[in-house]
This record gives structure tokens, sequence and C-alpha cells, in this order.
């Protein structure tokens, strides 16, 4: 059983995630928090192995909640769910030991698997903010290759580099399979490369992705 604890200061938020969770095998609530202090209070008395918070709440605000969070003892896995999906604010919390980064407003299976996912020991970040922060860390090497790329190409690149078919590219970014298509062409005549093979390799010696990245 994954347990979870939820950290909003608006009760609708938290009794909308409450009942998706709750509703999901495997997965309980078991907190919910209305501020960092309260969060912290709870998380340490109560031990949950997943916090979704927020990044904008009254007195402690989700960054240095999570910072200390992350720095328990049992240290549970901390995902943020906020309005905010624009620099700086995912930077600042992934900086700050969140393993996970979801934009409010999303669907209901993507906050289930996010739980899952980091509960594993893995990280999820909604594609269209993941995207966002690639190109922001890239673009201090005027040499990769990988700056060239579009916002959604990038999306793209990404997520053929983790294996994910086309039709599940096409399905997760909303869009169509010859799209998706058009986007995996021009990336691959962008790059100078021919095949996700090589996309991988490319990615990894850029730093695009981290070789030691579950």
């Amino acid at each position: 059983m994954i347990h979870v604890m939820l950290v909003d200061d608006h009760e609708l938020i938290r009794i909308a995630l409450a009942k998706v969770l709750g509703d999901s095998v495997g997965i309980s609530v078991i907190a919910e928090a209305v501020d960092g202090e309260d969060a912290l209070a709870k998380a340490r008395a109560l031990k949950p192995d997943v916090v979704l918070i927020d990044v904008d709440m009254p007195g402690m605000g989700g960054v240095e909640a999570t910072r200390r969070l992350a720095a328990l003892p049992h240290q549970p896995k901390v995902v943020a769910v906020s309005v905010h999906d624009q620099p700086p604010y995912p930077q600042r919390m992934m900086e700050a030991g969140a393993v996970g980064y979801l934009p409010k407003g999303g669907a209901a299976e993507e906050v289930v698997d996010a739980v899952r996912v980091v509960a594993r020991g893995g990280a999820y970040i909604a594609p269209t903010i993941a995207g966002q922060l690639v190109m922001a860390s890239i673009r201090q090497r005027a040499d990769n290759p990988f700056e060239g790329l579009s916002a959604r190409e990038m999306q793209v690149a990404l997520m053929l580099v983790q294996g994910r078919a086309l039709q599940e590219i096409a399905d997760a970014l909303s869009i169509g399979y010859k799209t998706v298509c058009t986007h995996r062409y021009r990336i691959f005549q962008k790059l100078g490369i021919d095949s996700d093979v090589k996309l991988i390799h490319l990615a990894y010696r850029y730093g695009v992705v981290d070789i030691h990245s579950p």
C-alpha cells in the first residue's frame, strides 16, 4: 500500500485529489495538510511514502516545505501539483528535492501514475514541464545540438529517449500519430541522426538525460 499525504490550502483541491487517489487500488490517503508547517508535523508523525504538495501556499511555501520534507529521516517522495507550470517554479521545486511535478487541471490518471512511479523510486514530470526543464538546462551549453529543437520537439525527443511508442507519445501529448512522426523526422534532421538509438546516445552525451536516472 502506498501511503499519501496531500498538502494544499484549498479544500476543494484536497477533496478532488483524495477522491482520485482513494479510488485507486494500492493507494491510501493517510493525511491532509493546509500548509508547510502542518505538512511537516504530520509527515514526522505519520511517515507518508508520497507527498503531493502545492507550490504557492501561505506561510511556509512549497519550495521550503519540500526541502524540509525531503530531508526527513524516512525521505518521503515529494511531487508538486501546481498551477505554476512555467519557469522558475519547476526548477526551484526540483532543486529543493521534489521528484515529480504535475500541473493542476491535468488528467486524474496522471496523478495516479505519478504516485506509483515515484513510490517505486522513479521520477515523474509532466511532458510539458519536462521539456521546459531540459531546454532551460541545455541553453547553458552553446555547442548543444538540442538547443535547436522547439519545445514540442524536445518533449517528443525526451519521450523517444524513454522508449515510448509513437502512439503512446501522441496520446500523452494529445496530438495525432502523424504529427508525432513529423516531429520525429524533424528532430532527426536537426540533430543529424537517423535512428532512435542514435538519439539516445546523443541525449546521454549532451546531458539531456542522466545516465544514472531510474
